[in-house]
């Protein structure tokens, strides 16, 4: 049971490195757009001089892999690995076609698939490496929104696409398959990059400190059921959305019958980053 648990997400990270790669290499890459993140980072780079983009991806997502191990999660980051890798691995083994001589279609479908592979990634505990990971760090030492600091990042990575290659046009189609992918994760994932979950347990202690050690700040409210009377604790926390899937995997081994509800976090005001 545990090997299948282990064996499941790691295919999936597989799958949804596939469709991401897929993507790339019959829509994007062939139109020279840009993905968002990293991988935009090193299309640059490979259209630029000639190099092999998946090896570029691979190469600069080793370090923020690297950085991420030490700050965030060690199963979001080692998933995020396998993702990075796969990824890398498809780059290299599915041909460059060219489905399209449409660049809006190109930038359109090319920026569907990239998020429903990064979606993929996201819901089953990990990521697909890069601007996300980075953000995500960066957010825990400053108090600074992580869509903001992704959105800013990806601007960049455009404009410079833009300047150095002074392809305006695929500038301007990069930046719409950029938004396309972030509206299918927000739409398939979550469109908040804060949640809060409100956990009714008997297992108060063993889950508290549980999530303190994610680490995430915890609230033990007492409560009573309307119908039962039955008095029970309930944690309230408010986690990043890439921690959603190892809040639900955490909550699962401690406590397979308690009551989850997770909600949307517009804002958090107040001491929210936790070293």
């Amino acid at each position: 049971m545990r090997r299948l648990a282990v064996i499941g997400p790691v295919f999936l990270m597989i799958l949804s490195a596939a469709i991401v790669g897929f993507g790339f290499q019959m829509l994007l890459i062939p139109e020279k757009l840009l993905s968002s993140g990293v991988s935009g980072v090193a299309m640059i780079v490979g259209y630029m001089t000639g190099w092999n983009i998946g090896l570029l991806y691979f190469a600069l997502n080793v370090p923020i892999l690297f950085w991420g191990y030490r700050v965030l999660g060690k199963r979001f980051i080692a998933l995020s690995i396998v993702t990075v890798a796969a990824t890398s691995f498809f780059l290299q083994i599915i041909p460059e076609i060219k489905l399209t001589d449409d660049r809006l279609l190109a930038s359109v479908f090319g920026g569907v698939l990239v998020g429903l592979g990064t979606t993929g990634a996201l819901r089953f505990g990990g990521s697909s490496g890069g601007f996300d990971i980075v953000a995500s760090i960066i957010s825990r030492y400053r108090n600074l929104p992580v869509g903001l600091l992704i959105v800013a990042l990806n601007t960049i990575v455009v404009a410079a696409l833009g300047f150095l290659k002074d392809d305006w046009n695929a500038a301007l189609y990069s930046m719409l398959s950029i938004y396309l992918t972030g509206k299918v994760i927000d739409a398939v994932h979550t469109p908040h990059h804060k949640v809060t979950a409100f956990i009714v347990t008997n297992h108060t202690q063993e889950l508290a400190s549980r999530l303190l050690r994610m680490p995430r700040g915890v609230t033990i409210i007492r409560t009573r059921g309307a119908f039962t009377s039955e008095e029970r604790d309930m944690l309230m926390t408010v986690a990043t959305r890439f921690e959603l899937a190892e809040l639900r995997k955490m909550i699962k081994e401690v406590d397979a019958k308690a009551f989850v509800n997770v909600v949307q976090t517009v804002d958090v005001i107040g001491d929210f980053r936790r070293r």
